[in-house]
């Protein structure tokens, strides 16, 4: 027992380590999610995009590059990008890893994104694009102001989500060697774990994973809830009629069922 208490819990070696871990790991960690999850929102947008094209060129390369890097696994997609490029003479960072560790994580997160940005667009009533173009505006005038921002609200939830999954996988970059300055929870846990044949490191990166990604978590729960029943929680449900009560206007069969205002002034 104390054999594992000190392999895992040393609070001499999580002492050592912590201050390294809170002021260089905890803040290049969150730059890389942060980074890799703006570059996964907009290339995932435009991927999506091409999703939905009614023309199969189009959508084909979209759809094979969202197969492609959700199969592929997420340290394979690092070592390519991270050391392979950089073999190649394709060196757009220079010597710095850190510019690559972003892009690998980056393209992972942009197949996810294209797939979340599809289901929330599909969610979107067609009726919605119909009456859009019914007012005289384009296809991409409809899609910009009607479409994509009900499609986005819709799926708020999982892009939080997957902002989660881009934390734990900018762990993946200790692959690429980062220097003192650059270095994440993991790197700097893994090297400290080496060092001292300790894994007390280890569990206090673990512990700051644990920090960001738990209230996330909870974040996403409640904004999912939110989102679902409305800013006045749930809506009661409606009490049925009273046998040989007579129906208000409203309640008759095909009476005021289109509350949208497009539709008011679509049919205006």
């Amino acid at each position: 027992m104390h054999d594992f208490l000190h392999t895992f819990f040393s609070w001499h070696e999580i002492w050592n380590v912590l201050p390294s871990l809170l002021t260089e790991g905890l803040g290049n960690t969150l730059l890389i999610a942060a980074l890799a999850i703006v570059f996964g929102l907009v290339v995932g947008m435009l991927l999506a995009v091409l999703l939905l094209s009614g023309r199969r060129l189009v959508r084909l390369p979209a759809r094979i590059y969202v197969d492609v890097f959700r199969g592929m696994p997420a340290i394979v997609t690092v070592s390519l990008v991270g050391l392979g490029l950089p073999a190649a003479g394709i060196r757009p960072f220079g010597r710095s890893p850190l510019g690559y560790a972003v892009v690998a994580v980056g393209l992972i997160s942009a197949a996810y994104c294209a797939e979340i940005f599809r289901s929330g667009i599909q969610s979107v009533p067609p009726g919605q694009m119909q009456a859009g173009r019914s007012l005289g505006m384009s296809y991409l005038s409809t899609m910009r102001v009607v479409v994509v921002p009900q499609g986005i609200r819709n799926v708020l939830p999982a892009l939080t989500g997957q902002f989660i999954v881009d934390v734990k996988e900018s762990s993946l970059v200790y692959l690429l060697g980062l220097s003192v300055g650059q270095r994440e929870l993991y790197f700097i846990a893994q090297e400290h774990q080496a060092a001292t044949y300790n894994s007390s490191a280890l569990v206090a990166a673990a512990l700051c994973y644990l920090v960001i990604t738990v209230p996330l978590t909870y974040f996403v729960n409640w904004l999912d809830r939110k989102m679902r029943n409305g800013p006045s929680g749930p809506r009661p449900a409606a009490a049925a009629p009273t046998p040989g009560t007579p129906l208000t206007g409203e309640e008759q069969p095909g009476v005021g069922l289109s509350a949208g205002p497009l539709d008011k002034e679509v049919r205006a």
